[in-house]
């Protein structure tokens, strides 16, 4: 049993459409000139992103696109550097946030006043932590037309630093593709629906169609809020494996990742707390009872258990050699040390702590933190 759910959950994470590196504008089959792609990037105490964000999108090989940075009021060095790439890039346009007003979130906030002043016929939502290769505008937008999508978005690579990162990141990313299936979300006949606010790019009639983000503006899981407003309006949404063409360094640390991930995961799962109990349920069984039950059939057996004892620990046994095979798989799909595979224990209990920490603060009205604002 153990086994059979271990691959039910890690059976989920396929991703049927890849974007791949297309550089050279010459080979598509679109118009002479392409539509005009807003990219939009919230900027919120962003000192130690934005500028390699930026100059990255500086060497799009896409011919016709414009960027806009909102500053969400920083109070870090982020509007200094903005300022400082300003001055040589002529299609960068700085918009310095407004106060954020009652009943909002600060992210769908700013990106409506991206799009205030956006001109595309797509606008394409960008995180500040998240790394364009030189042809990532020309490659999603060639498979988004080649697909006929209307709202396209892509899983980007990971780039893992710290420890904690390399042993939590990895099952946390696990938990999201066994909770919304690629597959699902790209079936229009299936009401799962998802996004990745890391990378969004949509038809501006569509955008404005469902309400934008001003239809979602109290969410801080505003991606999975837009994404479901598009689904269920009969777009077509689609996710695809982005990895070739961007990538992202979301949090460097634990106090980050808690503070991060405390903050979506009981909001996005509200709507399917069936999947936050079976998540927090696995992960203490991965965390607490896989352990000792190894260690428990050892004991067991080298005290003269006999039979039964050692039928316990081979069971046990497969199912940790099962486990670490995934785990080394995920490694390397990471690009980690396979040292890390034996981390999962550990990983486990922290993401399960996650969710209960998520759920408790939503539910006690204490709220969530984020970027130095709090919401309930």
């Amino acid at each position: 049993m153990g086994i059979y759910i271990s691959w039910l959950v890690h059976g989920q994470s396929s991703l049927d459409l890849v974007v791949e590196p297309q550089p050279d504008q010459d080979v598509h089959p679109l118009a002479e000139v392409p539509a005009l792609i807003s990219v939009i990037i919230p900027a919120r105490n962003e000192r130690r992103n934005i500028r390699r964000c930026l100059e990255a999108l500086f060497d799009q090989t896409y011919p016709n696109y414009e960027l806009i940075v909102v500053d969400d009021r920083s109070s870090d060095e982020t509007p200094v550097i903005l300022a400082e790439l300003e001055k040589d890039a002529a299609h960068l346009n700085i918009v310095h946030g407004s106060q954020l007003p009652p009943g909002w979130a600060g992210k769908p906030h700013a990106l409506v006043q991206g799009v205030a002043v956006a001109q595309g016929e797509w606008l394409c939502f960008m995180d500040a932590d998240t790394f364009a290769q030189p042809d990532l505008l020309w490659s999603a937008y060639h498979l988004a037309q080649e697909q006929d999508a209307d709202m396209f978005s892509i899983l980007t690579d990971q780039e893992l630093g710290s420890f904690w990162e390399k042993s939590i990141l990895p099952l946390v990313f696990l938990g999201l593709s066994f909770g919304f299936p690629a597959r699902r979300v790209n079936d229009p006949t299936k009401p799962d629906a998802i996004s990745n606010g890391q990378f969004i790019l949509i038809k501006r009639s569509v955008y404005e169609q469902v309400g934008g983000h001003a239809a979602v503006k109290d969410r801080v899981d505003e991606d999975k809020a837009i994404a479901i407003l598009i689904k269920r309006a009969g777009y077509r949404l689609l996710l695809a494996d982005g990895r070739k063409v961007a990538c992202t360094r979301m949090y460097t640390s634990l106090p980050e990742m808690w503070e991060g991930w405390t903050k979506n995961i009981y909001l996005g799962l509200l709507d399917r707390l069936w999947l936050l109990l079976f998540g927090a349920l696995l992960g203490l069984l991965v965390s607490f009872l896989l352990p000792f039950w190894l260690l428990g059939g050892l004991l067991w057996l080298t005290s003269g258990g006999g039979v039964v004892a050692a039928i316990v620990t081979g069971e046990a046994s497969l199912l940790w050699v099962y486990l670490l095979w995934k785990r080394l798989q995920a490694c390397r799909a990471f690009g980690i040390p396979g040292g890390y595979a034996l981390t999962f224990p550990l990983g486990a209990f922290i993401f399960t702590a996650m969710m209960f920490a998520s759920a408790f603060n939503v539910i006690s009205g204490r709220g969530v933190i984020w970027k130095g604002r709090r919401y309930h």
